[in-house]
């Protein structure tokens, strides 16, 4: 009795600790804070944003037609989203193959959901997928469509962390 209730006072101050840097997660499921899933989509945001622009810089620059170097920004667009994860999951000790099975787990649908809304809203634009780099028209639409992955991704990931999965997959290698 004595050391179950150490460990549930132990248990406690990890929530608090987490919750003071501003990380409280559900990594066992169980409510999880808007705020949570926005952090969660963010990260996912940032190297699907940076794949995407990387994608269209190199496909434009080769002169590829539209559907290469969209294909191009997507596989990059999860190169680094898994990246940005591996990142921070190496950074915590662990081995390679444990850490590319974390990334895999903690990010594949958040990413595809990204890349279906962004993408897509590109498609569907008028004029955005002629758009070149030098035209605003590129910037504004990319910008937009980030920004509808974002909105629609973050209550996946919510969804998601309050399962214990997805992002959730990712904080219990964060301490």
């Amino acid at each position: 009795m004595e050391q179950h209730h150490e460990h549930e006072h132990h248990e406690q101050g990890h929530q608090q600790e987490h919750q003071h840097h501003g990380h409280a997660h559900a990594a066992a499921g169980g409510p999880v804070s808007w705020g949570t899933a926005a952090r969660a989509t963010l990260h996912c945001l940032t190297g699907c944003a940076i794949g995407e622009v990387l994608g269209m810089i190199i496909g434009t620059a080769l002169g590829w037609g539209n559907v290469q170097t969209m294909i191009l920004a997507i596989i990059l667009a999860f190169f680094f989203g898994y990246a940005l994860t591996l990142r921070g999951v190496l950074a915590a000790g662990v081995d390679l193959r444990t850490a590319v099975r974390v990334a895999l787990a903690a990010d594949t649908l958040s990413i595809a959901v990204m890349e279906l809304i962004d993408n897509g809203v590109i498609a569907l634009w008028p004029g955005a997928m002629d758009a070149h780099l030098s035209d605003p028209l590129f910037w504004i639409v990319l910008a937009i469509a980030l920004a509808a992955a974002f909105v629609i991704t973050t209550p996946v990931n919510k969804w998601m962390i309050g399962r214990g999965k997805g992002h959730a997959v990712v904080h219990q290698y964060h301490h």
